[in-house]
């Protein structure tokens, strides 16, 4: 999987899952997020704004 915004490939654990989160927009649809970016966008609206 790919960063929603800085379009970096995400790390997974050995369980596949993604080091990162999801966040979930207006319309429902969900976005990863890098830790990188969750790092310099701190809040879910910076997040959204920025997709």
């Amino acid at each position: 999987m790919k960063c929603s915004i800085c379009k970096k490939e995400l790390a997974e654990t050995f369980l596949k899952k993604i080091v990162g989160s999801y966040v979930k927009d207006a319309k429902g649809k969900l976005h990863t997020i890098c830790r990188e970016c969750q790092k310099q966008l701190s809040t879910k609206e910076a997040i959204i704004a920025k997709l």
